[in-house]
């Protein structure tokens, strides 16, 4: 009898050691585990944001800084310079033709990481947005028919305009017209404010001077006319997070920091900033 309970205490020991031993194995895998996610989060503040695409929204037609091309991909200076930004950055990214005014919106509510279309960097937007440090300047200039007597922003007075809605050039109108003038007629983008020009709707338009530029370049038949005016104050392009993201924010800066020193902003976009 004594022998028969010493074998059931020794099988009952050498379960009870088993079971301790599994115990041990697990709560090692799991503390490595926890380890290697602490480890994670030492790399970095910025380690899990780069670790994700960013979602980047944009109005593409507004051609040189972002248009399609013929097989529909979105190409141009804020591309350009986003991608010399992510390859500095070892992050990648993702760009959608959303509209101009869901830009602004998508951004605030979360839906997009970023905004990239050529936003100038306003008091205003500041209230709701963070800009990047510069990476263009630019300046509105007026738009009209070869023919027309239109000389200077003053001469704008009493006729009609027509501008991009929400941009700066429909600020710019609203200074020189009145804030609530009904002949500020504004559109979803600059070229169809432009076309209403040649339609002879409106008798100006009002918009950033690269974009206009780049419209005549790319319709040679049209009989337009430049005028630039000292009216209209420098204008500074940033891409636009959400008001907080530092995080994101301190990247893009970082990116662009990068692609200033090396030359490679300069190359794309033809300017020297600071």
């Amino acid at each position: 009898m004594v022998k028969k309970n010493r074998s059931l205490f020794m099988m009952l020991l050498l379960t009870l050691l088993l079971m301790l031993t599994a115990c041990g194995a697990g709560g090692e895998k799991n503390t490595t585990g926890d380890a290697g996610e602490n480890t994670g989060d030492a790399t970095g503040e910025n380690s899990g944001l780069k670790d994700k695409k960013i979602l980047v929204g944009t109005e593409a037609t507004f051609a040189p800084f972002e248009y399609m091309d013929d097989k529909g991909n979105i190409i141009g200076i804020d591309v350009d310079i986003l991608d010399a930004i992510f390859e500095e950055l070892g992050m990648e990214y993702e760009i959608r033709h959303v509209g101009w005014d869901p830009v602004f919106q998508q951004v605030q509510n979360g839906e997009l990481d970023m905004g990239a279309s050529g936003i100038t960097i306003t008091d205003e937007r500041k209230q709701t947005f963070d800009f990047t440090n510069p990476y263009f300047e630019a300046t509105q200039v007026i738009v009209v028919t070869e023919d027309s007597e239109i000389e200077s922003a003053e001469d704008l007075k009493g006729k009609k305009v027509s501008v991009q809605i929400n941009s700066t050039g429909h600020q710019a109108a609203k200074k020189l017209l009145g804030e609530t003038s009904p002949d500020i007629l504004a559109y979803e983008n600059l070229p169809l404010a432009i076309q209403e020009v040649i339609n002879g709707t409106t008798a100006a338009a009002i918009g950033d001077n690269a974009v206009v530029y780049e419209y005549i370049k790319n319709n040679p038949n049209v009989k337009l006319k430049v005028i630039e005016d000292d009216a209209f104050d420098k204008e500074y392009y940033g891409f636009m997070v959400k008001k907080g993201n530092t995080e994101l924010l301190n990247l893009l800066n970082e990116g662009l920091q990068k692609i200033k020193e090396n030359g490679k902003l300069a190359e794309i976009t033809g300017q020297e900033i600071e």
